[in-house]
Order: structure tokens, then sequence, then C-alpha cells
């Protein structure tokens, strides 16, 4: 652990792409310790490259020593060859007879001799690359006078001497490892050829030099053949003494390198620590962090706005055919609620200009602007996607605006379910669901006046009923909303969301004009595709559309209407989670 967090801190880099100086640096708290590792990482590497060179020495000395050695038994061979064959033919010194013959062919063994040495050199390498392992190095400066064949053998060494530490350092299995020794292999069957080559090469000059000794050979044939064998015999010992004393040379020679090994690098400035702190870098930082401030709001920011799949605003309605009637602003009361009897106010007030109030006159102006086409167009449903989209506030401040324009004006509270209008008129007992039930004959023992605007009625819900559906199935809610039109200039009916219940498409048929509230931040845009197949396919009369709950360009209001539509407190209860 230690170790890999000081190799993490180490550098190392060349000054440029020809530079032979590498730049070591550390970054540490401690200055002396700091000096301390790069000093013995120095020291490190000036050992193992010792070791390594060191190693090739051996082995050379190695391969050496063991051709001493059969050198060593074959001259004893030839020696005791010549004196049994002297002994037994009781042959004189033939030194005369071989001095006439040397002085003619003196050249021709001169070069034998050279080739000859070569030769058997470069077999005997050939020999020791076919045994080698490749963890083990070729043996080096064996007197090949091939300088292609040297310089690859140490090409070879160096590769070998890489793989093994790698190696140490992993394991076989290394990728790098694999890549050194496919590459040492094909290094290696490269000097074998180049070997070949010159063992075929070597051949070829002996066989030359021969044909001609042959010549001179034949001017001899008066010489004894006792004096030719002994003269045979004796050119291959001196031959054999020559390998041997070059052998011993070279021995020598890998010895002393051996022994006054010098290191292949050089420090040319001692380590030295900068009296100034690498770290932290303030500058930097306060960059980074200025850069941050900058870039992590502005990222918030986009994914707030890509990921919200919301309806936020006209612009996301521009696409829609259907007839958009206006919009409601968001409206937002700072003052604290005392009692449940203040949840549920109406907004519009007369004579009162603020933004909201504008808003209903304009609706109202717009729901003049339709009905003028056809007077006998009464009746409004009022109705929307989800729960929580503000329709029952819609319901009664639209009727609130034309009550105050002085309009006879009739809200009915169409969702039995939950009764979400009949909040504003206190909630009172008796309702729609009595008279439908047939426990009321008549509709104007319902009627909520306002006490302000007499000509603004509330028929509530009454008694909450298990059956809703089934009583707005019944032929009285017909005969009602008939004898209704005939008292009423214009009458609203807040109905459920269409998506849960099928109660507003039974309202809906009674009715001239739906009007279909879509609440900004609630509904998913998704939905508006839906929306505009309801519109196409007229499965609505006279669909308008209506958004709730915008926000405005002068920043946020100083009114929030409270609008709750309670879908987990109402209408689950009807919907599967039933006790």
């Amino acid at each position: 652990m230690v170790a890999d967090s000081y190799t993490q801190k180490l550098w190392a880099e060349l000054g440029n792409e020809d530079a032979t100086i590498i730049n070591l640096s550390i970054d540490d708290a401690s200055v002396q310790k700091a000096e301390d590792i790069l000093n013995t990482l120095i020291e490190v590497y000036n050992e193992k490259w010792i070791q390594d060179k060191n190693q090739i020495a051996v082995s050379t000395s190695r391969f050496i020593g063991e051709r001493l050695g059969v050198i060593e038994n074959e001259l004893g061979h030839v020696d005791e060859n010549i004196s049994s064959y002297k002994s037994e033919h009781l042959l004189p010194d033939v030194q005369a007879a071989s001095n006439l013959y040397m002085s003619q062919s003196a050249e021709n063994k001169k070069e034998i001799q050279a080739l000859t040495n070569q030769l058997t050199t470069a077999q005997y390498i050939r020999r020791e690359l076919n045994s080698k392992e490749m963890n083990q190095p070729l043996p080096t400066n064996s007197g090949i006078a091939n300088v292609n064949i040297e310089s690859q053998i140490g090409e070879y060494n160096k590769n070998e001497m890489d793989r093994n530490r790698l190696i140490d350092n992993s394991s076989e299995k290394n990728p790098l490892v694999k890549d050194l020794g496919n590459s040492m292999q094909s290094m290696k069957r490269t000097i074998l050829q180049s070997v070949d080559n010159l063992i075929v090469s070597l051949n070829t000059q002996i066989r030359s030099i021969r044909q001609q000794e042959v010549a001179t050979t034949q001017q001899l044939a008066s010489n004894p053949s006792q004096a030719k064998y002994l003269l045979s015999v004796e050119r291959q010992l001196k031959v054999k003494v020559e390998l041997y004393l070059y052998l011993l040379q070279k021995r020598e020679a890998n010895e002393l390198s051996q022994a006054f090994s010098a290191y292949n690098s050089r420090v040319i400035t001692a380590p030295r620590c900068s009296s100034l702190p690498m770290a932290p870098n303030k500058k930097n930082i306060l960059l980074v962090a200025f850069a941050l401030g900058l870039l992590v709001p502005a990222v918030i920011i986009f994914m707030q706005e890509n990921m919200n799949t919301k309806v936020r605003g006209k612009k996301d309605l521009e696409n829609l055919s259907v007839p958009y009637l206006g919009e409601i602003p968001l409206y937002s009361n700072n003052k604290k609620k005392k009692n449940k009897s203040q949840e549920k106010t109406i907004v519009v007030e007369e004579g009162n200009r603020n933004i909201i109030n504008e808003a209903f006159r304009v609706l109202r102006s717009n729901v003049d602007f339709m009905k003028n086409k056809n007077t006998d167009q009464k009746v409004f449903v009022i109705t929307s996607f989800n729960p929580g989209s503000g329709k029952s506030f819609f319901s009664v401040n639209i009727a609130m605006s034309f009550a105050i324009k002085g309009k006879k004006v009739l809200v009915i509270d169409g969702d039995l379910r939950h009764g979400t209008v009949s909040a504003y008129v206190g909630s009172p007992k008796k309702g729609l669901t009595d008279y439908l039930g047939y426990e009321e004959t008549s509709w104007n023992e319902l009627l909520i006046t306002d006490k302000k605007y007499p000509n603004l009625h509330t028929i509530p819900v009454g008694t909450i009923p298990p059956n809703p559906t089934e009583l707005l199935e019944d032929k009285s809610l017909a005969t009602l909303i008939q004898a209704l039109r005939n008292e009423y200039d214009y009458i609203f009916i807040d109905c459920p969301p269409i998506d849960i219940v099928a109660d507003t498409q039974i309202i809906e048929q009674y009715a001239d004009r739906t009007l279909f509230v879509v609440r900004a931040g609630l509904l998913d845009r998704s939905l508006l595709s839906e929306l505009e197949s309801i519109y196409l396919e007229k499965r609505f009369k006279n669909l308008s559309v209506i958004l709730n709950g915008t926000e405005s360009t002068g920043g946020r209001y100083s009114y929030r209407y409270g609008y709750s539509y309670g879908y987990h407190n109402g209408y689950t209860s009807y919907y599967g989670n039933s006790k």
C-alpha cells in the first residue's frame, strides 16, 4: 500500500524526444524523505544494472569453460595418437618433410585455421541456441567474426533481461511478458538463420582453400604416407592449440569485464527540493471553485428543465387544435389559515383589480362570446384529467364573476364522490343526491343562496352516496337540468376527472359545452395528445381548454388559492381500497 502510494507520486520524464537524460521527481510532505527516496531509487537502479550485466558475463564464462574442457580432451587424444603412431612405425622427426609442405601451404593453413575456428565456434553457438531455454541469456563475445550476429545476440540478451524483470514484478501471464516472449522467439529464429548462413559460407571457403591445398599436396606425392599422416594430425593439433589459446584469452577478457564494471548512468544533478510548496495550488483551487460555481447551477437548471415533463405554460398548448379559453395565474395567500372554514374561499370580488380577478373577467368575456353565438347554451360541464387541477375553484369563481355582472347563475356540485364545491357553501347535508334519490321532491329546497349576491345559487352534493353512478344514470338528472335551463342564465356543473370515473360522461350528455381545466405543473405533457384525440373524436360537446396555475412573468403572486382535490382521500375509497 505504501509502495503504491509513492509510485503514484513519482514522476519520470524525458527532456525531449531525443534526450538521453531522465528527470525524476516526487511529491511528498517531507523534504528529507523525498531526497532519500530518489537517492535510494538511483542506487537500486545501478545495482540492478550491474547484476544484469554480470549475469551475461557469467553465462559467457560458463560457455567458454565448457568449450575449453572439450578442446583439452581433444588435444590429449591427438597427442596420444601422434606418439603411438611414431612408436608403432619407428618414424623419426618429420619436421624437415613438413617444413617443405608448410612453406608451400602456409598461407592456406593460416586461412583454414581462421575459418575452422570460426566454423567450430559457429557450430557450437548453433547447438547452444537449440538447447538454451528462453529464460537463459546467450553467450556473447564468443569469437564469431560477424558483427551482425553479435549484435543480434546482444539484443536478445537485453530482451531476456527485460522479460525476467517483468516476470519478477508480475507474472508470465502479463501481456507484456507474452509479447517479449514472442519477440524473443522471432529473434532466436533470426539468429539461427544468420548462424546457418555463416556456417554455409565458412564451409564454402574452407572447401575452396582445401582444393588449393590438394594441388599443393599432389606435389608432395613422393613423401611417405606415414609422413603425410603425421603432418595431417599435427596440423589438427595446431588448430586445436590455437583455438584453445584463443578461448583462454576470451575467458580472461570476460573475467576482467566482470571484475571492472562501471555504471551505465550518472547523476547530473543531485536530488533537491523546492523551497515553495507544490500543493495545494490556491490559484487553481479558486479557479476550479469558480468554474464549478458557474457550471453546477447551470447543469442543475438544465436537468430540471429537461426532466420536467409537466405542462408549464401556454406555449405547451400551442400545437393543440382544442379552442383555448384562457388561463388562471397561480395565486397565493401568505396569511396563515386559522380554521378549515377559511380553506375554501371565493377570490373573485366586485371592484377588485388584482390579477386573479382580471383573469376571471377575461374568461367571463370569452364564455360570453361563445354563448352569444347560441343563446340556448347555458349548461357548462367542468372537468379535467387529474385530481387537483382546480376545476372546483374555477367553477365557483367563474360563477361569481357572472353573478357580479348581474347574471342569474347556478353552480352544481356534480362530484358525488368528493363534493369539493359543496365545501365552499359549508357542505350542507341535503343536496343533489337527495333529489336524485327521490328524498326531496323540489329542487328549490336544495338551493344555497349567496348572501351578497342573491342571483348566485349553489346545489351541493348533500350526502355522499354509495352508488353515485347509478344515481346519475337515473332520468331525474335530465329532468332537473331541463327545469334549471328555464331558471338560470348560466349553469356550471363541477364534475370528477374523466380518467377516474364515468360520472362526467353521464352528466356531459345533458350539457351544452365542456370546459377542460389543465393544471400547469401537474398534467404530464404526454396526456395532451389524448386531449387532442378527445376533441377530434368529439367525445365531449364543444370542448374548450382552460390553463390553470400559470406563473406570472412579473414574479410570484401574493396569493395562492388553497386547493387540493384529495385524490387519495376521496376517490380511492371507491376504487380498490374500500373497506
